[in-house]
């Protein structure tokens, strides 16, 4: 049912009818578009059961001014001339520029829509799973099909003319019935002669098309049968090579893990023994579209590591660049393993020699079963900053941007261990554990936490139970940052301030933190800064949402030059590696590499001493590969294990349970008083949304008022120093430049005394 204008002037028309099978319908119509404006003449074309309108011809390439679906369309008249179509919410005023011309779409605007009915009613029964044999079968297959539709139309459309016919018949034969008149007998039966042969024409005519329908059926049906079969062997016997490939896949890793240390003279030549391959970027070929952003680790630094056995290894200087000094001997990181059973429970992994003094509570009220239309909501969000979006709290779980800073801490004993080492590059395999367990808790946590209102606290003191205490503050609320602060009697201390810079682009969820990370320990002065990967939270619209880490970290040793280069390798689909790797590398001031790091940011992370190091083949890139010869790695931090009933409590920790409970004494900032936190927590979402945006609503008064006095304070001339932290102040960090918050006192001091005078009132 195709028709063009034949080049015509006129404000709205639709040329001859179209010819039979044809599967378009295009023309000009008058479109209603506001009362200032009224009817404006639009390119309209009918395609596959959607009516699509453009300004002009030229729009067709590129773009669509609104489609609407027939298949669950209302078609009406309103007079000669005029058209209204509508699908729930959305409705079109059509005008034609004469009846004959509306009836002509019309007509095609109900025979697309009894096709676009038939087709999603017969959408539901075809797997689709099948494809023809061979690309020609294809097409002729296609093209049956298209000729058995037009068929069934044919049919179709007979079988309602019979039923008009056959009624108007009915009613003639009824009236003839009725006659006393002579003189109109010859009238009457002169009509039903005339509704009598439309109705054989019509049955003949729906008798032929049903024979013809038979014969191309009965002729085609042993081709489908055929291509059937040949479709369902070729999917079984691809699954049985896919199951062959498996299995070698597995013997082969039993047979790594199996293997035997590997002398010098191998290691050149070999890739398959234990250990972790790295390789630059360009060297997958197969990576799929949700890695396209990852192009930051194009320049990371290729290497092989392979395992050597420590009684049969041998140096052999023939070889070596830039080996390592130490010897199988000098491995003393024994002491620093992680045994499992130690990992039962957050308060089992505090320290023998101080015990909890406070029990802490272990579960929190069962997250409700909320449905929530989350299209409706991120439709609007595309290109924004998160940070500026109202979100209700059905997106959120109940701890605060300031509390997930403070779970970085989980595993802070690796810090404790570290500031045992004597070694600055064993310390900083023990740092770059650290770095990466802080990733642990966010493998199944896709819920965003709360965004802190600006001066809002957050304090966790554990130092007779654990050794430290940390305090956040909320410094800034555009851009939004938190600074950090943690003390620990065990001998270090850690401060970083962190800007959350976010963007939602369609299928996918950016998150990247911002600014640097400090560690210092007290005794030697090893100052260490590293900065956070990005975080990308997939499948925000359809399907289920899954958080991926990737990017590279730089630990770097400001004191003794040490760096530790780590990279976390985006998932692919395709990649043969395991799923949420880390790989790195140790090395001292002169570049000499020490330590091998590698480990999932989910599951563990491991150490290798390195004993000989090597170049390796050449990969495709022209880029020389480092073989590492190790000794057995060591575990150096291995992930707790999620409560009992965890995936009901938000995917918590055993840490991230306690953080939001009700503790005394504490600051009235605290997120911890936060009311609309409380009541989600407590599963009354809806009253959580409600405090929710009374409280935003509080902090934008307080900005206005701000900006009021910035404005003022402008026109009188003077200087306007805007907000003031009130536990930290900005400074400049003299090992990076750069100006941060760093804690400046008082918060301690103030608690125990409780004088909270100075604390803002946000809540």
């Amino acid at each position: 049912m195709s028709a063009e204008p034949g080049g015509r002037g006129t404000a709205a028309g639709v040329g001859p009818p179209a010819a039979p099978g044809s599967d378009t319908y295009k023309g000009w119509l008058f479109k209603w578009t506001n009362y200032l404006k009224g009817y404006q003449r639009r390119w309209f074309v009918l395609s596959n059961g959607l009516l699509s309108y453009y300004r002009t011809q030229a729009e067709m390439a590129h773009t669509c001014r609104g489609t609407i679906n027939l298949s669950t369309a209302h078609i009406d008249t309103e007079d000669s001339c005029n058209i209204v179509l509508s699908n729930g919410g959305r409705t079109y005023h059509l005008k034609a520029n004469s009846e004959v011309e509306r009836q002509r779409w019309v007509t095609a605007l109900e025979l697309a829509k009894a096709k676009a009915i038939r087709m999603r009613n017969n959408q539901s029964d075809d797997s689709g799973d099948e494809e023809p044999a061979s690309q020609s079968d294809k097409s002729e297959l296609h093209g049956t099909l298209k000729t058995l539709s037009s068929k069934l139309e044919d049919l179709s459309t007979c079988n309602d003319l019979i039923a008009k016919h056959g009624a108007a018949l009915q009613r003639s034969l009824s009236e003839l019935e009725n006659l006393k008149l002579p003189a109109e007998s010859g009238e009457k039966i002169k009509a039903v002669n005339e509704r009598a042969t439309l109705f054989r024409i019509t049955s003949n005519a729906m008798i032929n098309a049903c024979r013809d329908f038979l014969d191309l059926a009965e002729t085609h049906s042993r081709k489908w049968q055929r291509a059937l079969q040949y479709e369902r062997e070729q999917r079984i016997r691809l699954e049985e090579t896919i199951e062959q490939l498996a299995k070698q896949h597995n013997s082969l890793e039993r047979a790594c893990r199996g293997a035997p240390g590997l002398s010098s003279s191998t290691t050149g030549i070999t890739s398959t023994a234990k250990g972790s391959v790295q390789s630059a970027k360009g060297e997958a070929s197969d990576e799929d579209e949700e890695t396209e952003y990852f192009d930051a680790m194009e320049d990371a630094p290729a290497f092989i590591t392979v395992t050597a056995d420590p009684k049969h290894h041998r140096r052999s200087g023939s070889n070596l660049s830039g080996a390592s000094e130490g010897h199988p001997e000098d491995w003393t990181l024994e002491d620093s393993v992680f045994e499992s059973s130690n990992q039962s429970s957050y308060n089992e992994s505090s320290c023998k020699d101080l015990l909890p003094k406070k029990r802490r509570r272990s579960r929190i009220p069962d997250k409700p079963n909320y449905s929530l239309n989350l299209w409706s909501i991120m439709k609007n969000c595309i290109g924004k900053e998160l940070s500026k979006i109202p979100m209700p709290v059905n997106f959120n779980e109940p701890l605060s941007m300031l509390q997930r800073l403070t779970e970085d801490l989980e595993y802070h004993e690796l810090l404790d261990k570290a500031a045992k080492c004597e070694s600055s590059t064993e310390q900083m395999c023990f740092v770059a554990a650290f770095s990466v367990s802080s990733y642990s808790t966010t493998v199944h946590r896709t819920a965003k936490p709360f965004n802190p209102l600006l001066g809002e606290t957050y304090e966790l003191d554990r130092l007779e139970e654990l050794g430290f205490r940390s305090l956040c503050e909320q410094v800034s609320h555009h851009p939004p940052a938190a600074a950090h602060h943690v003390y620990s009697r065990r001998g270090w201390t850690l401060w970083q301030e962190i800007t959350i810079a976010s963007k939602f682009r369609g299928k996918y969820l950016s998150i990247m933190p911002l600014g640097a990370i400090h560690l210092e320990f007290h005794s030697s002065g090893n100052h260490y800064v590293w900065r956070k990967v990005t975080s990308t939270v997939h499948n925000i619209i359809v399907g289920k949402l899954w958080i991926d880490q990737s990017g590279e970290i730089e630990i770097v040793n400001h004191k003794s030059k040490d760096k530790c280069q780590l990279k976390f390798t985006p998932y692919s689909y395709f990649s043969r590696d395991v799923p949420r790797k880390v790989t790195g590398v140790v090395s001292d001031a002169d570049g000499k590499a020490h330590y091998v790091m590698s480990g999932t940011w989910d599951e563990k992370m491991e150490c290798s001493k390195i004993v000989q190091s090597s170049h390796g083949s050449t990969s495709t890139e022209g880029k020389q590969k480092t073989v590492y010869q190790t000794l057995t790695p060591k575990v150096l931090w291995k992930k707790y294990p999620l409560p009992e009933n965890a995936e009901n409590m938000y995917f918590f920790s055993d840490l991230a349970l306690t953080l939001n409970e009700p503790e005394e004494r504490v600051a009235p900032t605290d997120s911890r008083l936060r009311p609309d936190q409380r009541l989600m927590e407590s599963g009354r979402w809806d009253e959580a949304n409600v405090e929710k945006q009374r409280l935003e609503e509080k902090q934008r008064a307080v900005r206005r008022r701000r900006e009021a006095e910035a404005v003022e304070a402008l026109e009188e001339g003077k200087d306007y120093e805007g907000y003031i932290p009130l536990w930290f102040e900005r400074k400049v960090d003299a090992v990076t430049g750069e100006l941060i918050c760093v804690y400046k006192g008082g918060y301690w001091e103030a608690k125990d005394k409780q004088d909270w005078s100075t604390c803002p009132d946000i809540f």
